[in-house]
């Protein structure tokens, strides 16, 4: 049965045991992110948020992405734990991916943190890491979750998950 909790195994975590509301926490892991065949950002600064059902969205501080790379556009759209998201084009090179990355300016009591990250569609870069393991990014075009070797589901976001 495709939506069977799995048994996490030693040093794994399931993403049934997150909590909702979502939890942010600090991350300790070097996070690095290509596109247009070029690093565009390389931090061990980044937040994730952690919510159940999900793997985890990490958040990587502006400041931390290469200059240009992070164009705001118009639009915006609602999480009902963390307020309104704002979206970016990311460009480099002769690449560009529009709204391939998200923020929250303002965000509700509990996701400060968030206010000076963005956090990346790891399906639309050509590859992002986590302590130099390639993530397998979340089914679905609405979730930007990062999946790697310690995350168990299994994750809501691909067909026949939305009602979960």
């Amino acid at each position: 049965m495709k939506n069977k909790r799995v048994t996490p195994g030693p040093g794994q975590e399931s993403v049934w045991d997150y909590p909702r509301p979502p939890r942010v926490e600090a991350s300790p892991a070097t996070i690095e992110v290509r596109f247009g065949g070029q690093v565009i950002v390389r931090t061990t600064r980044a937040v994730r948020v952690l919510e159940t059902s999900h793997p985890p969205v990490y958040y990587l501080p502006l400041d931390d992405f290469a200059p240009g790379v992070l164009v705001p556009v118009e639009g915006t759209t609602h999480c009902e734990f963390k307020g309104a998201a704002s979206y970016f084009d990311v460009i480099a090179g002769r690449a560009r991916n529009a709204r391939g990355a998200w923020t929250y300016p303002t965000p509700v009591p509990g996701y400060g943190e968030l206010s000076t990250r963005a956090a990346i569609y790891p399906s639309q870069m050509d590859s992002c890491t986590v302590d130099g393991e390639t993530v397998q990014a979340q089914e679905g075009d609405f979730y930007g979750g990062w999946i790697t070797r310690s995350i168990v589901g299994p994750f809501k976001g691909g067909a026949g998950t939305w009602g979960w």
